[in-house]
């Protein structure tokens, strides 16, 4: 079996889904793990993506950069007619979703997105999604089907283990002359904002806080870690904390190596955001929240009188 993964990248930057999606691939032992690379200018990707699957393909062209849908879709279903590819795997992403999908129509393949879990066994891709903001789980598999394309759900899996550096190929892209879509430029985040999907440690507050002045004991906890202040959607939608901070289906997704979640009870919707962390520590009054039901470790007590008790010991730790 042949399993082709397509990188996602911005302004020289591999993102961090593409090194999941090969982690998925990896779980299905195929024969075979290509990463394709869409650009003009990706040899500095190539590096890093050769240690983690069988084969680099760059697919070269210009009018490949910025990445774009309408002008990457065209040279990618082109490459894969070209090639034959059981599965094809990408990121659930914005980008993602704007691609995948339509590769698949043109394709004629099933399409999978948002899968969580992969497996491939009896000749058939098997798979499974979080639904209703992670209350179920979806089954499904690929049948009759010699392609299938997903898309896999940020954080759900962990990048593979580096092997022996891959062959690096180099294909030339087929593109029509007429685009119709032209880049514009990308919208920053405005400044202050904080990506927290690549933080590794994240201190989150929950209504449990009690109001805006206390942000600032979570924050010095955070900087005490060295980690990022996240929180729960009461407190972004009570503008305690901007919107771009907010875990949960309508938030981020997040898979820090620690996630302390102070005074958060747990709503299913939080924790479909934040189960995946390798390391949660809740601290509530209520001994029944929910949120103690994913923690690895637990503190039932009142936040402000243990939060500046916590940072003083983390502090003093650090500075030893």
């Amino acid at each position: 079996m042949s399993v082709l993964v397509i990188a996602e990248h911005r302004e020289g930057e591999l993102r961090e889904i593409t090194l999941e999606a090969l982690g998925a691939a990896a779980k299905l032992n195929a024969g075979e793990v290509k990463a394709l690379v869409p650009g003009s200018e990706t040899e500095f990707l190539t590096r890093e993506l050769s240690l983690l699957c069988s084969e680099v393909i760059e697919l070269k062209d210009p009018r490949l950069d910025p990445p774009l849908g309408e002008p990457w879709l065209k040279a990618i279903l082109d490459f894969c007619v070209s090639e034959e590819f059981q599965v094809i795997l990408l990121g659930a992403t914005s980008w993602g979703m704007e691609l995948a999908p339509a590769l698949a129509e043109s394709l004629e393949a099933p399409f999978a997105p948002d899968v969580t879990a992969l497996e491939y066994g009896e000749n058939l891709l098997k798979g499974s999604r979080m639904v209703y903001s992670g209350k179920l789980e979806a089954k499904w598999q690929c049948e009759n089907a010699s392609t299938c394309v997903a898309t896999v759900r940020p954080g759900a899996f962990d990048p593979p283990e580096p092997g022996a550096e891959a062959k690096i190929r180099e294909v030339a892209a087929v593109l029509p002359d007429d685009q119709a879509v032209k880049f514009l430029g990308y919208l920053k985040q405005a400044a202050g904002d904080v990506d927290i999907t690549a933080a590794k440690i994240l201190v989150s507050v929950g209504r449990g806080i009690g109001g805006p002045e206390n942000i600032a004991l979570a924050q010095e906890l955070a900087d005490a870690l060295g980690g990022v202040v996240s929180c729960s959607r009461p407190v972004a939608d009570k503008r305690w904390l901007d919107k771009s901070r907010q875990v949960g289906t309508s938030g981020q997704t997040v898979k820090p190596d620690i996630y302390l979640a102070l005074g958060i009870s747990g709503a299913f919707q939080h924790l479909a955001g934040m189960q995946s962390a390798k390391t949660i520590i809740a601290l509530n009054k209520d001994p029944k929240a929910p949120i103690f039901g994913v923690a690895h470790y637990g503190i039932v007590g009142d936040i402000l009188e243990l939060l500046p008790l916590i940072t003083e010991k983390v502090a003093g730790i650090c500075a030893a």
